[in-house]
């Protein structure tokens, strides 16, 4: 989760749900240097959220769907969780003040 707490890498996630995509190609896409996307792919890539191959002499970045739904296990575990705490709360008997 800490690999999405930056604003570029989502939208660079949310961009390679649209396909495969090459680093140059994403650098112009973005108004960060190309250097920097490289970067924030590692920082994905080390996440589990990306996945990489070679075509020729470029590498395709891709959304690596095996992170995206362990990332997805996690936030239902998390919605689970909340909701149950929630719940318990809500029911939780409420006592009158002065007594």
């Amino acid at each position: 989760m800490d690999a999405l707490g930056d604003a570029t890498r989502r939208a660079i996630l949310e961009r390679l749900l649209e396909g495969p995509v090459a680093v140059g190609e994403l650098a112009r896409e973005f108004p960060i240097s190309r250097p920097a996307i490289s970067q924030h792919l590692r920082i994905l890539k080390h996440a589990h959220l990306v996945t990489d191959r070679a075509v020729g002499t470029r590498r395709l970045y891709q959304v690596n769907p095996a992170g995206i739904e362990a990332l997805r296990t996690h936030f239902d575990w998390l919605w689970s969780h909340a909701l149950m705490a929630f719940k318990k709360a809500a029911e939780k008997p409420t006592t009158k003040e002065g007594r």
